[in-house]
């Protein structure tokens, strides 16, 4: 898994200030999980011990309705 928060639709607002990425690289904002570590990193968010993959694709970001 890739993680390139430039990809991201939360990069820069206050969801990086708690995501496990930004905590591991910083403002490089690339991270390279193999599956057990996306699996690893999954386990202990789910269980309060780390902050979510908090990554949201601009490609998943919700399209604005015209009116």
């Amino acid at each position: 898994m890739i993680i390139d928060c430039d990809e991201c639709s939360m990069k820069h607002t206050s969801a990086c200030d708690d995501c496990v990425v930004h905590a591991l690289v910083g403002d490089v904002g690339i991270l390279t999980l193999a599956e057990e570590e996306r699996r690893a990193i999954d386990a202990m968010s789910r269980v309060g011990l780390i902050s979510p993959i908090r990554l949201t694709p601009e490609s998943d970001r919700p399209v604005a309705s015209g009116a």
